[in-house]
């Protein structure tokens, strides 16, 4: 019988494999900061919170402390940042309302993980169901992290103010399909 995916995956984390960072990193990115956009943290912000993630997921994985995880790589990484996010919301004096542990989880507790990866699946699925063009204004500015300057132009709108409420519009309607 051969090793479930993360496993695998985890082993190359122990020996901190590049490619297999690389590949998490890039595989779960779009996800992640179209995941944690509903809190009010700068673009900026949301991509320390993922970098700092990674980092830790890779520390975690070295340290041996992740050995016995049974989620899924993604669920795990989503989790680390979630943590994150509630940690520098809290720095920033911006309440939340939740329950918030001061360490970072060990091991994530079933029910956060399948509430994680259902979070993320409903937002994947979303996405999908957006058209074209709205796709490609929320892929490049919250993917590709480019400026609303370089959209414009790459886009061909005929000034920022239009593409602004056309992202916004987008996300609007992106946060509607989830709440369905």
């Amino acid at each position: 019988m051969s090793k479930p995916n993360h496993l695998i995956l985890l082993e190359q984390l122990k020996k901190g494999d590049e490619k297999t960072i690389h590949s998490i990193y890039v595989d779960n990115k779009n996800g992640f900061l179209l995941f944690a956009n509903r809190y009010n943290l700068s673009s900026d912000d949301l991509l320390d919170v993922y970098q700092d993630s990674i980092v830790a997921l890779c520390e975690n994985a070295k340290k041996g402390t992740i050995d016995s995880l049974e989620s899924s790589i993604t669920t795990y990484l989503f989790s680390i940042g979630k943590y994150m996010i509630y940690k520098k919301l809290k720095s920033k004096n911006i309440n939340i309302s939740i329950d918030y542990d001061h360490h970072l989880p060990q091991v994530v507790e079933d029910e956060e993980e399948e509430q994680d990866e259902e979070e993320i699946k409903i937002l994947r699925d979303n996405f999908k169901k957006l058209g074209e063009k709205c796709q490609k204004v929320l892929r490049l500015f919250y993917y590709e992290e480019k400026k609303l300057d370089a959209i414009q132009i790459e886009l061909e709108y005929t000034n920022k103010d239009v593409l602004k409420s056309q992202k916004s519009r987008c996300l609007k309607q992106l946060k509607d399909l989830i709440k369905k």
